[in-house]
């Protein structure tokens, strides 16, 4: 018996369309580096997102070390991917090597999910909160809006009601009292 074939290490990574995520998001962005082995443009791109502008404060905080840990999942991976003497390895530990970086890709992939899990749950409570703030206005106006119909009635419309009222019924007790003859 001979010795096991060696496997060439730099077979190409396939990846799914719909992992990726949409275009042009950051989970994109790296993926597409990570597979092409331009780990230090994904490194870069995960680096320039955290520093990035954000519309939310808390944001930044949130995520930091999400991507610090993608940062290190990258090196683990360029690590993996480029492991000096891999071609002189065995089988097995070319496999394991390969199920390492398969780990390692998943778990980034993960990672990037979860940074836009975050991104959305903060975009969600920013629309939740601006509801809040329309509707307190909403009320507000409408009490307002209340209060000073109420105040018009009880010092205009209440009395000119009253003096409609009284004529009215001075009116018909006189018709009443013509009818009557008395």
């Amino acid at each position: 018996m001979g010795l096991p074939a060696k496997k060439n290490q730099k077979e190409e990574f396939q990846v799914d369309r719909k992992d990726m995520g949409p275009a042009d998001t950051l989970r994109f962005n790296v993926m597409t580096y990570i597979v092409e082995e331009n780990y230090d443009r994904a490194i870069e791109e995960l680096r320039n997102y955290l520093n990035g502008e954000s519309e939310f404060p808390k944001f930044k905080e949130r995520i930091q070390r999400h991507i610090e840990h993608g940062v290190d999942l990258t090196n683990a991976i360029r690590a993996k991917r480029k492991f000096p003497g891999a071609a002189s390895l065995t089988m097995a530990k070319q496999q394991e090597l390969n199920d390492r970086f398969r780990q390692h890709f998943n778990e980034l992939q993960s990672v990037l999910k979860t940074v836009e899990r975050v991104q959305n749950e903060l975009r969600l409570d920013d629309i939740r909160s601006t509801v809040w703030v329309v509707r307190a206005l909403i009320n507000a106006v409408f009490v307002v809006t209340v209060i000073a119909f109420a105040m018009e009635v009880s010092r205009g419309l209440f009395e000119t009601a009253q003096i409609v009222t009284d004529d009215i019924f001075i009116s018909a007790t006189d018709w009443l009292f013509k009818v009557l003859h008395l």
